[in-house]
């Protein structure tokens, strides 16, 4: 964990199955869960119960129950400067980009672009940074 880094109250930080590693002057909001592996950046606002996983169970086989199936792991990145909206879900193997933003309540299934805002159950782009005027402007 980087200097400057907070992980607020009820918070779960959890590498029993991949590594967690936390940037500098980044925040884990009250009651947010990390399960590695996960790869936070530097000056990340990560609100108030998220979950970032970077597992999942094993299900395929169904004659198996899926709780003797096992895991698999797929890490998770979020770069530098992102902010994550209370209540969102990241899910195993996606990246987040530099300065992007997810809206609360998203559920993020795949990666999402630097300077993006998304949001939605799948999370879609919504704002892009204009790279003339430095402004957000719809997709």
């Amino acid at each position: 964990m980087g200097e400057r880094s907070i992980i607020e109250s009820y918070s779960v930080i959890n590498n029993a199955v991949g590594p967690v590693r936390i940037g500098e002057h980044t925040r884990v909001g009250i009651g947010s869960t990390v399960i590695g592996p996960v790869s936070i950046g530097n000056h990340v606002i990560i609100a108030q119960h998220v979950l970032l996983s970077g597992l999942n169970h094993r299900y395929q086989d169904s004659t198996i129950p899926i709780s003797l199936q096992g895991i698999q792991t797929n890490p998770i990145v979020i770069e530098d400067e992102v902010w994550i909206g209370g209540n969102a879900v990241i899910l195993a193997g996606v990246t987040i980009g530099k300065h992007a933003v997810v809206a609360a309540g998203s559920v993020v299934t795949r990666d999402v672009d630097p300077y993006t805002i998304v949001a939605g159950n799948p999370a879609r782009a919504i704002k892009r940074r204009s790279i003339q005027g430095n402004k957000w402007e719809p997709v």
